[in-house]
C-alpha cells in the first residue's frame, strides 16, 4: 500500500475524533516516527510504499489513536521548552502552560548565579531541566514520590546532558526539606526558589477531563480529593517557608477554579508579594510569591 493511500484511511478513521489539523500533525509526527520522514519528503515521495509489516504497525497505532490515547505515549517522546523528553504512563505529559511557569522563574530578577532551585513533584523532569539548560551554574534537585517517574526523570537529564539531583520522597511526609539528600550529592537549603506543579485536580472535575488525559495519564500525578484540594499547596508553602532563602520565591503552577483560594492561603501563611498569572488560554495557572 501507497503511504498516500494510507493516509486517506488514517484521515477517514480519525475524522470524528479529532479535528483535520491534529489527525494531520499526528500523520507527520508517525511519518517521521515509523520512518525517519518528514512532510516535505512525504510530498517529494507520492509512490512511497509501505510494506506488509510497516502496514501493520500503523494500524496498531492507529486503533491506540482511536482509543484516544496520547500521542506522546505511543511515540514516547514529547518536546518541553526546546527540549526532547522521554514519557510513559508513570509521568505526565509535559504541557505548554508549564513551559510559561519555566519562562517566569527564568525572568525573575532574583535569578543569580549560583542559584539553588528545588522542583517538587518533578514526574518528567521536565521543570528542573528546563531550568538547568537555561542555568548551568544553578545548583538544582527536584523531588517526586514515584520511583518510576524519577527512572524517566533521570534518563531525561543525561540525555539533554544536564545535572539534576533527584531524589525520592513523599512531599506530605516531610518534616523540613534540610532532611532530603540526592543519592549522588546534597545540595541543602535554603533554596533561592522553590517550584511546584502539584496533583491539583479534584475528583468533581473529572467530567471535565478528556478522555486522552483520563483514561492515559497517572492520576497519582493529577488528582487531589474535592475536600482538600490545596493539600500539596498548603505543605509545600509551609516548607518553603522554613527553606526558602531571604527574599526567596516561591511559584505554582495552581487549579485555575482555586486561584482566590491559593491567593488567600499563601496570604494567610505570610507570604508576601503573592501575584497571580493566566495562562496563554487565558485561565488563571501560576502564581508567584516570595518570604
Amino acid at each position: 500500500m501507497l503511504l498516500k493511500q494510507y493516509k486517506t484511511h488514517f484521515f477517514d478513521s480519525l475524522k470524528n475524533i479529532q479535528d483535520e489539523q491534529e489527525i494531520e500533525s499526528f500523520f507527520f509526527i508517525l511519518t517521521e516516527y515509523l520512518h525517519n520522514i518528514k512532510r516535505v519528503d512525504v510530498a517529494l515521495n507520492p509512490n512511497f510504499e509501505l510494506s506488509d509489516a510497516e502496514v501493520e504497525k500503523w494500524n496498531t497505532i492507529l486503533a491506540d489513536l482511536q482509543q484516544e490515547k496520547p500521542i506522546q505515549y505511543i511515540t514516547g517522546e514529547a518536546w518541553f521548552y526546546g527540549l526532547q523528553f522521554e514519557v510513559n504512563e508513570n509521568t505526565l505529559i509535559p504541557r505548554p502552560e508549564t513551559e510559561e511557569l519555566v519562562e517566569w522563574i527564568l525572568s525573575s530578577s532574583i535569578i543569580h548565579h549560583p542559584s539553588s532551585i528545588l522542583d517538587i513533584g518533578t514526574g518528567t523532569g521536565c521543570i528542573p531541566i528546563a531550568l538547568k539548560a537555561n542555568l548551568p551554574q544553578a545548583n538544582i534537585s527536584a523531588i517526586d514520590v514515584s520511583e518510576k517517574a524519577l527512572e524517566v526523570a533521570k534518563r531525561n537529564a543525561v540525555s539533554n546532558k544536564v545535572d539534576v539531583n533527584f531524589i525520592q520522597a513523599n512531599i506530605l511526609e516531610v518534616e523540613d526539606l534540610s532532611q532530603l539528600q540526592s543519592p549522588i550529592t546534597h545540595h541543602p537549603s535554603p533554596y533561592n526558589i522553590i517550584v511546584s506543579n502539584p496533583p491539583y485536580v479534584r475528583n468533581l472535575e473529572k467530567e471535565e477531563i478528556k478522555k486522552n488525559v483520563l483514561d492515559y495519564e497517572p492520576h497519582l500525578a493529577l488528582f487531589v480529593e474535592d475536600t482538600d484540594a490545596l493539600l500539596f499547596y498548603r505543605k509545600i508553602a509551609q516548607l518553603a517557608l522554613k527553606n526558602l532563602t531571604p527574599n526567596g520565591l516561591l511559584f505554582f503552577e495552581i487549579n485555575q477554579y482555586l486561584g482566590k483560594e491559593t491567593i488567600e492561603l499563601l496570604q494567610n501563611l505570610g507570604f508576601k508579594n503573592v501575584e497571580l498569572k493566566k495562562d496563554i488560554y487565558g485561565n488563571d495557572r501560576m502564581i508567584r510569591c516570595s518570604i
